[in-house]
């Protein structure tokens, strides 16, 4: 059990990285049938609802918290979920999943760089290696097949909502972080607030963009809301929730590092629908798997 205690946020942000590969997959298919923005938004305020349930079967008052706090998750939900998200899902759309996850692999670094400028978070030697492992790891299982499926494909605009997704993750958490060392404040209401400010952000953001239709597409198509809502739960209420928990008891270059191991727990689920799993993929796992141990062994 002290195990458990000891490396919670570590643990946390595994479990959130094996339910994004989960939901990445379903999200593929559903961005060919909805713009990022409203898949974002609609994704947003069905994880709100399902927060505000829980909240209510729970009894569960609305803690008592701090402005800056307060701001800072605000903030880092109109960055991290409401921009970073939708580059994600429009570079998904402009260059394919593993293009795209190569991208991904920057927000760990990029955390960990953030923080040690504005938190002082200074990590130990193991830890950079068992970061930089981490995502070597992933670089190499997914640049095995170049070959990519996605039709399409425009590289140059990909790449640069790729870099802006990553960019947004990272300083998404790194406010995160630094609200949630500050704060005394349930891991559930962070990600409440979080989703508050990314879905008001969508919102003001679809407005302005005149995609009032594709915003109640969802609502009309009775099976694609089903299968966003469905999704949602797994991957934005599941999903945050544990990314919170790994921010408020990890550090934030390893929590990022973890949950960004998305792309490894792919693979499994790749070999059950059928697709050959092989020995490069294989000792890919095997890389990252060493460099999360390192992540777990503190000096």
């Amino acid at each position: 059990m002290s195990f458990f205690l000891q490396f919670r946020g570590e643990l946390a942000a595994l479990m959130a990285a094996f339910i994004w590969a989960c939901g990445s997959i379903v999200y593929t298919g559903v961005g060919r049938q909805i713009t990022p923005l409203a898949l974002n938004f609609t994704k947003g305020w069905i994880a709100i609802a399902l927060l505000c349930l829980t909240f209510l079967i729970t009894r569960q008052s609305f803690p008592s918290i701090e402005f800056t706090p307060f701001f800072l998750l605000f903030l880092s939900g109109v960055i991290g979920i409401g921009f970073g998200d939708t580059a994600y899902f429009s570079a998904l759309n402009s260059m394919g999943a593993r293009r795209t996850l190569l991208f991904e692999t920057l927000a760990p670094p990029l955390s960990a760089i953030l923080a040690l400028i504005f938190l002082q978070e200074r990590l130990s030697v193991s830890a950079w290696l068992g970061i930089g492992l981490t995502i070597a790891g992933v670089i190499w299982v997914i640049l095995e097949r170049t070959a990519d499926t996605h039709g399409n494909i425009r590289p140059l605009q990909g790449s640069l909502y790729g870099l802006l997704a990553a960019i947004g993750q990272a300083a998404g958490a790194v406010m995160s972080r630094a609200a949630l060392v500050n704060a005394d404040i349930d891991s559930l209401w962070s990600t409440l607030i979080r989703l508050i400010g990314g879905t008001i952000a969508l919102f003001v953001w679809i407005l302005l963009q005149r995609q009032s239709r594709e915003m109640i597409k969802p609502l009309r198509d009775r099976r694609l809301l089903i299968i966003i809502a469905g999704t949602a739960f797994i991957s934005t209420y599941l999903g945050i929730w544990l990314q919170q928990i790994s921010l408020k008891y990890a550090t934030t270059g390893i929590a990022q590092a973890l949950s960004s191991t998305s792309p490894l727990f792919v693979l499994p689920i790749s070999q059950a629908i059928g697709d050959q799993i092989s020995m490069r993929s294989v000792i890919g796992v095997l890389i990252s798997l060493f460099g999360v141990g390192l992540l777990f062994y503190r000096l």
